[in-house]
């Protein structure tokens, strides 16, 4: 069953809608002891990073997330809330993927923000189980997260290569919105949810 974290930066309707089309269970995380009747956690996230990071301190869950063992995912500024630093607000997050969250160069010569459908390249990983090479999905942001072949399971180009979704331990991200990209973007959230540790 996944916990979404509830904090107030994330657009919870359309993920619980997609959710419920794949019949996963869900439920909310307010409380540390939320985070223990569910076995996958999702950190979703629209808008500023640094105010999103703002409202999770609020909510005092912080080092409880750092701590977790069981599956987690980021999206959109939840993926970018796992990375140590955003150029947006100059905001230090929560540090678990050790990258860096940037703001798109105007110097690239593209639209900002990046918004509407890219290719994206995923590794061999499990939350891609399913998904093939260039399959497109959803974006819509103005700052990335810095490649690091390191942490990296997909990737995007957009004006240069970004990080479309990384890896640390038991903690996952994607930029993307998997749950506004149609079937592949459902085959990751039923990938996730399948995921153990």
């Amino acid at each position: 069953m996944i916990g979404i974290i509830n904090y107030g930066a994330g657009n919870i309707f359309s993920l619980t809608a997609a959710l419920a089309r794949l019949d996963v269970s869900y439920g909310m995380v307010n409380t540390e002891t939320d985070l223990e009747q569910y076995s996958h956690i999702i950190i979703p996230g629209v808008g500023h990073a640094g105010a999103a990071m703002l409202k999770l301190k609020n909510t005092g869950l912080v080092s409880a997330i750092k701590a977790l063992k069981k599956p987690v995912l980021g999206i959109c500024v939840g993926m970018q809330l796992i990375t140590e630093h955003s150029e947006e607000g100059d905001a230090e997050l929560l540090s678990i993927v050790p990258v860096k969250t940037k703001k798109f160069d105007k110097l690239l010569n593209i639209k900002i923000p990046h918004m509407g459908w890219n290719a994206v390249s995923p590794q061999n990983n499990p939350l891609f189980e399913g998904v093939e090479d260039n399959t497109q999905f959803y974006f819509v942001h103005s700052y990335f997260i810095e490649y690091n072949p390191t942490f990296d399971i997909a990737s995007a180009d957009y004006g240069l290569k970004f990080s479309a979704a990384v890896q640390k331990d038991n903690f996952y991200g994607v930029q993307f919105h998997p749950e506004k990209s149609g079937k592949a973007g459902e085959q990751i959230l039923k990938n996730f949810s399948n995921l153990s540790l």
